[in-house]
């Protein structure tokens, strides 16, 4: 098959990549990624000259580029990871999300109905069914959960999830959704959680933490999330959505405490600052569906990826270091310099 994997070069999709090219020999794997700030080459080192793997820089927003690529490939699946993820970036500016998120699922949606594929996957999130109350750990997101979106980013995502399944309906394109919960593994951008404590707290730098700390995620390890994908896309029904969690809840203050103490660290590092509006407390996901469908349950446990995480980013401080410097330092600064 020939598969065009969208926003390959970012974390997760990057992971993907690593998966396919290296499982699948017989198949030829297109990544194509805008190189934004969270997209980086250095993630696709390890599969650059693989015979069944081949880059392309492009933007999926950009309709005729798009359709040109489907002209040149003829693409059998499009898996798209491609968009703006961070919460606290969509609401500093919430354009260039309905631009990536919304605007590049729909053309490529319209690639895939003028040339004809296989298989479309949507990679989308957790977060678009909104939050879930602490005092209430026996509620779970389901897909039948109401969207329920918080922010510009989970606004987005939603929007672009009711795209794929009009585009389902309306033209019969061959169309899956998965919505994950937190990811975490090698080549997460430094600006989420984990790896920015990691980062912070080997450097002995503080340790921004929102509010208490007390918000609560289901933590999914990244190659546990790339293989449910891969059986969705190979197994599963169309027009048909997929929760994929991890059932590894932990407070956002519980994992920073992890990180610091897997380090040899203090906890005095731990600095509280000003919670982000409209921050969800508790996301947690049923993934009964996937399990029951396509027998699919993740195989990390919360305390064994941490330490395999860590350790990674031990072993590969230049992809991190290189990052830290420069264009997201600015960023760090702005964020959290004065919370």
């Amino acid at each position: 098959m020939k598969i065009i994997v969208t926003g390959g070069a970012g974390f997760i999709g990057g992971n993907f990549v690593h998966l396919m090219v290296n499982t699948y020999p017989e198949d030829q794997i297109i990544c194509l990624d805008k190189l934004t700030y969270a997209g980086n080459m250095e993630t696709l080192q390890p599969v650059m000259d693989k015979p069944n793997f081949q880059f392309v820089k492009g933007d999926i927003a950009d309709r005729p580029f798009v359709y040109q690529l489907f002209e040149d490939v003829k693409p059998d699946v499009v898996i798209n990871f491609a968009a703006e993820s961070h919460v606290d970036r969509s609401i500093e500016d919430p354009g260039i999300f309905l631009q990536t998120n919304v605007i590049g699922t729909g053309v490529l949606l319209d690639a895939c109905r003028k040339y004809g594929i296989q298989r479309y996957h949507q990679v989308s999130t957790d977060e678009v069914y909104g939050d879930l109350p602490l005092d209430r750990p026996d509620l779970f997101f389901t897909e039948e959960t109401p969207l329920h979106t918080s922010s510009p980013y989970s606004a987005s995502k939603a929007s672009a999830d009711l795209l794929v399944m009009a585009y389902y309906r309306t033209f019969k394109i061959p169309a899956t959704i998965s919505r994950c919960s937190n990811n975490y593994g090698p080549y997460h951008f430094p600006e989420k959680l984990i790896p920015l404590m990691i980062a912070n707290a080997l450097n002995d730098k503080p340790l921004p933490v929102y509010g208490k700390g007390e918000n609560v995620r289901d933590w999914l390890y990244v190659e546990d999330h790339c293989k449910a994908i891969d059986l969705i896309v190979r197994k599963s029904r169309v027009g048909e959505v997929y929760n994929i969690g991890g059932h590894n809840e932990r407070t956002n203050l519980e994992v920073v405490k992890t990180v610091l103490r897997e380090l040899g660290k203090s906890e005095d590092l731990i600095t509280y600052v000003t919670d982000r509006p409209g921050h969800d407390m508790r996301y947690a996901i049923d993934p009964t569906k996937i399990h029951r469908e396509l027998g699919w349950l993740p195989e990390t446990k919360f305390d064994d990826g941490i330490k395999k995480t860590i350790q990674w980013y031990l072993d590969n401080k230049s992809w991190w270091e290189n990052i830290i410097s420069g264009e997201y330092q600015n960023y760090y600064e702005k964020m959290y310099a004065n919370r």
